[in-house]
């Protein structure tokens, strides 16, 4: 009995032995599968440091820098060490950045002469580029679009949403509707720099903490972690795109993404078939949904007396 017990014992080690092995073998040969849970665990702080360039190298601040006219305090540490932590984390993720970087071209011809037109400054075309990326992009609360707006936020300032229609996925119509209610905030606090603050984290927010600290300034209030990292991360991106070059961004003249060529129609009639619809016009479905993201739907209701105007591509 002792002697088939040892041989029994000796077979499962034998076993295990193998298993032990057969695993370290496929573990050397795929190493750690990059799946979206795992991604999505990983620090933000530290992701990727690109394998474009694996010499690291310190940062050189500005001695002075201003948001829409409205002075930076470069002067106190906290400050300082805030920008550089967005530039340095920004920077040497160079996928991700150069992404956006090279989206520039294509988008910020589309929200300037809005944002002219609204009074807006210049300084919040970066307040795009570190919402969405320059993406039509849906985050975890719903909010949508290159400006992110919440359903609700959205009707408010005029954009029609229903199961056919989404015009937070319109880049120049939630551009308009981001001027107004940036115009807002900034009428409410008469700083742009507290209005983009408000923007992340709403107005009650920034109006309470005005009233419980005893500040008026973003720079001296204490706020939630992501609106304390904010307006560091707007700098940051505004430095970037001033001076891609200065951060280790070098893209070649024809690398840059060009904005869209494109004719419009006017529709009056309902389409009951958006595919047949983009296939009469001489594209597809894919670039009629490329050229309007706003149509959430594969029909378009018309009610009498009103009319879409649709992009199509040359």
């Amino acid at each position: 009995m002792k002697t088939r017990n040892i041989i029994l014992a000796c077979a499962i080690a034998i076993i295990l032995i193998g298993v032990t092995a057969v695993v370290t073998y496929s573990i050397a040969q795929n190493p750690v599968e990059e799946d979206e849970n795992f991604m999505n665990n990983l620090n933000p702080d530290v992701l990727f440091f690109d394998h474009i360039d694996q010499n690291t190298h310190d940062i050189e601040l500005p001695e002075t820098m201003e948001f829409c006219g409205e002075q930076v305090p470069l002067d106190r540490f906290y400050v300082r060490e805030a920008l550089e932590r967005e530039i340095l984390v920004n920077t040497y993720r160079h996928a991700s950045t150069i992404l956006v970087l090279k989206r520039t071209t294509r988008w910020f011809p589309v929200f300037e002469p809005i944002m002219k037109k609204n009074n807006l400054p210049h300084d919040f075309v970066y307040l795009a580029m570190i919402e969405s990326d320059l993406t039509n992009a849906v985050s975890p609360s719903k909010a949508v679009g290159f400006w992110q707006f919440l359903e609700g936020t959205g009707k408010q300032y005029n954009l029609e949403i229903n199961k056919e229609v989404d015009r937070r996925y319109d880049q120049e119509m939630e551009t308009q509707a981001a001027c107004s209610l940036l115009n807002d905030l900034h009428k409410r606090f008469n700083s742009w720099t507290l209005a983009a603050a408000a923007y992340n984290c709403g107005g009650g927010r920034i109006s309470r903490t005005i009233e419980e600290q005893q500040v008026n300034s973003y720079y001296d209030m204490l706020l939630p972690t992501e609106t304390e990292r904010y307006i560091y991360r707007l700098l940051a991106f505004k430095l970037i795109t001033e001076n891609p070059k200065k951060y280790g961004f070098q893209i070649s003249d024809d690398g840059w993404y060009q904005p869209l060529d494109y004719k419009t129609i006017t529709v009056t009639e309902s389409i009951p078939d958006l595919a047949a619809f983009a296939v009469e016009q001489g594209t597809n479905l894919k670039m009629l949904k490329y050229y309007n993201p706003w149509l959430r739907s594969n029909t378009l209701t018309i009610s009498a007396g009103n009319s879409y105007v649709i992009k199509l591509p040359r």
